[in-house]
């Protein structure tokens, strides 16, 4: 008896995921190098072309679906998550991902993106934050700075900006993390850890719009500027940064964390050593909020990963088969007609 030889399976690459529509971000945006990245990335995952899912909602990041050669959702503004958490809930088989904006995840849709984190459903969030507002020409945003002038506040905004990923710590996401456009390495290593995330997984990616708000990250991004203000993280190494790794975070008796530099009797052995696998937030927390401290750097990289959390889509699925079992299937047309009910003539 012979059997049939299936034929090789064709490995994927960045091609298959590019389409035959032109890319109409403004030349220079930092959104080419995150296509780019994504692009890249899928291939690796030994995941069917067919089984990716790109949700979007409104902004200059939401057009990622038309660039990508998956299936794909364009909702409508903030809605992004909650569209994906439905793919994700009946089809959780899917490989679903959701490109947001810091106005569009975190002003209208901000009540969207902190459930679907405290739920942990299985999505893997792209939050492309430029400070500003760019598809509506230049008004500040959710993550604008103290005192911005924009065309929606000419005098200085009044509000202090959000921290994307202190929001998605709090809100107890169990994956965190953060990268940069331009570092195109650090970037597609993220978005693989992201990946192999089970429960959700939130990536802030500094971006720039060197449209309405060029040089939103150049204190970061400039080359001279990145070994003294990046710090990049790395699980079960020391806290090290500066252009010579000569500098530190180190725990404080009460607690804190406070810049050392190294010398002087203080080695890599003092530093606080990064633990992105911690059961609890506050470690991670702490990271995220280093950058607002004179004299600390900006994390890059995965702050935090715990996968010891059950997926919304799993428990939410496991319930309803326990009900079946129990009670049987059920009649839509009795459910419909039980109750109070009334006939108009």
């Amino acid at each position: 008896m012979s059997t049939a030889t299936l034929p090789p399976i064709t490995p994927l690459t960045k091609k298959d995921f590019q389409t035959d529509q032109e890319v109409r971000w403004c030349p220079g945006c930092g959104d080419y190098a995150i296509l780019s990245a994504v692009q890249s990335v899928f291939p690796e995952l030994g995941i069917k072309r067919e089984n990716f899912v790109v949700v979007s909602g409104i902004g200059c990041s939401s057009r990622f679906p038309y660039y990508m050669n998956t299936f794909g959702f364009h909702t409508i503004h903030g809605r992004a998550p909650a569209v994906a958490t439905g793919i994700k809930a009946i089809r959780p088989d899917l490989e679903v991902w959701v490109a947001t904006g810091d106005g569009d995840a975190l002003s209208i849709g901000g009540n969207h993106t902190i459930h679907m984190l405290r739920r942990n459903v299985g999505l893997k969030v792209l939050l492309f934050n430029n400070r500003i507002y760019g598809l509506t020409k230049g008004q500040y945003s959710p993550t604008s700075e103290f005192n911005k002038k924009t065309k929606s506040s000419p005098f200085g905004s009044l509000d202090r900006p959000f921290n994307p990923i202190s929001l998605a710590i709090g809100a107890e996401a169990t994956f965190v993390a953060r990268s940069v456009d331009v570092f195109q390495q650090h970037l597609k290593e993220t978005l693989k850890h992201a990946a192999a995330h089970k429960g959700s997984a939130f990536v802030e990616i500094l971006q720039n719009c060197n449209i309405f708000n060029d040089g939103a990250w150049f204190n970061l991004t400039e080359r001279d500027a990145r070994s003294e203000h990046i710090m990049q993280l790395e699980h079960d190494k020391p806290l090290v940064f500066g252009k010579n790794r000569d500098k530190g975070i180190r725990r404080k008796a009460d607690g804190d964390i406070e810049v050392v530099q190294l010398g002087n009797g203080i080695t890599e052995s003092d530093l606080v050593v990064h633990d992105a696998h911690h059961p609890r937030p506050s470690y991670a927390f702490l990271l995220s909020h280093m950058e607002h401290r004179p004299g600390f750097p900006t994390p890059i990289g995965v702050l935090r990963a715990w996968d010891d959390h059950p997926r919304y889509e799993d428990v939410m699925n496991q319930q309803i088969k326990d009900v079946i079992a129990k009670r049987g299937p059920g009649d839509l047309a009795k459910l419909l007609r039980a109750g109070d009910t009334w006939e108009v003539k």
